[in-house]
C-alpha cells in the first residue's frame, strides 16, 4: 500500500502528460506551428528574425516561470510552453545558419553534442532520463533544456536533409516518418528501451513536422501546396487549441491515480 501511495503521489506531481496518441499529435502540430509561425512573424509581419527571437524567448521565459510554479500538469500551460519552445528552437537554429553563416552540417553536429551533454548531465545527476520522473525542479529544468535542443537539432537536421541533400520537403517528410515507424517497431516488437525510443522519436518528429509545415506552406513552384505560413499556422493552432481543451476537460493524458488498498 505504501508503494502504491508513493507512486500515486509521484504521478500527481509529474509535470508532463502521459505519452499517448494525443501527445504525439499535439507535439507534431506544435512543431509545425513552430516552423511556420517563426517564418510568419519574421517575414510576413516583417518583425525580422532578431526581434522575433527576443520576443518569443521572453514569452517562453514567462510561460516557463508559471510552468515551474505549478504543482501539477496543466495542459494549456505545458503545451503553450512546448509551442513557444518550438519557435525559439527553430529561431536559434536559423540564426546560427542564416545570420552567422554556420553550415547545416556543423549546426547539426553542434546541437547533437549539446543535447548529448544535457542528457549526460541529467543522467549523472538523477540516474534517469524518463519523462515519467519529472516531478522535481531539477528534473524539470533538465527536461525543458533537452526539449529546447531537440527542437534546435531537429531544425538543423531537417534542413540538412531537405535542403542540404536536396531531397525536398515531401521526400524528407517520408524519410523521417519511416524512421519514426522504425522506432515504433523496435519498441513494440523488439522491446527496445522505452526511454531511448521516446527521445529518438521526439527528435525525429521535429524535422518531420518542419517538412510537413514547409510542404504545406511553400508555393507550388517551390514544391509545396501553397497554403502559406498564415493559413498553415492558423489551421494547426486551431487544432492544437481544440485538443488541449479536450484534454483539459477529459484528463485523458494524465496519469491515472492508483486506488488505495482497503
Amino acid at each position: 500500500m505504501n508503494e502504491d501511495r508513493y507512486t500515486n503521489v509521484r504521478h500527481l506531481l509529474c509535470k508532463v502528460p502521459e505519452v499517448t496518441l494525443y501527445f504525439w499529435l499535439i507535439k507534431i502540430m506544435s512543431t509545425t506551428v513552430g516552423e511556420t509561425g517563426a517564418d510568419f512573424l519574421s517575414f510576413q509581419l516583417h518583425w525580422g528574425m532578431a526581434n522575433t527571437t527576443y520576443l518569443m524567448f521572453g514569452m517562453l521565459l514567462i510561460l516557463l516561470f508559471f510552468q515551474f510554479k505549478a504543482n501539477r500538469y496543466i495542459p494549456a500551460l505545458y503545451w503553450g510552453a512546448v509551442l513557444l519552445i518550438s519557435v525559439v528552437g527553430t529561431l536559434i537554429s536559423d540564426q546560427l545558419v542564416d545570420h552567422i553563416g554556420v553550415s547545416l552540417v556543423t549546426a547539426t553536429v553542434l546541437f547533437s553534442a549539446i543535447l548529448v551533454l544535457v542528457f549526460l548531465g541529467w543522467y549523472a545527476s538523477e540516474r534517469t532520463l524518463s519523462i515519467h520522473s519529472v516531478y522535481t525542479k531539477k528534473r524539470e529544468a533538465f527536461y525543458w533544456l533537452a526539449i529546447l535542443f531537440t527542437f534546435a537539432l531537429g531544425t538543423a537536421g531537417g534542413d540538412l536533409v531537405s535542403e542540404g541533400l536536396g531531397l525536398g520537403y515531401l521526400k524528407s517528410g517520408i524519410v523521417f516518418a519511416t524512421l519514426i515507424v522504425l522506432m515504433a517497431v523496435l519498441h513494440f516488437s523488439l522491446h527496445l528501451d522505452s526511454v531511448f525510443t521516446f527521445w529518438a522519436t521526439y527528435i525525429l518528429t521535429r524535422p518531420l513536422s518542419a517538412s510537413l509545415g514547409d510542404y504545406l506552406s511553400h508555393a507550388r513552384k517551390a514544391g509545396g501546396l501553397g497554403l502559406g505560413t498564415t493559413g498553415t499556422s492558423l489551421i494547426f493552432t486551431a487544432a492544437i487549441l481544440a485538443l488541449v481543451f479536450y484534454l483539459t476537460w477529459t484528463r485523458r493524458d494524465q496519469f491515472p491515480a492508483k486506488e488505495e488498498e482497503a
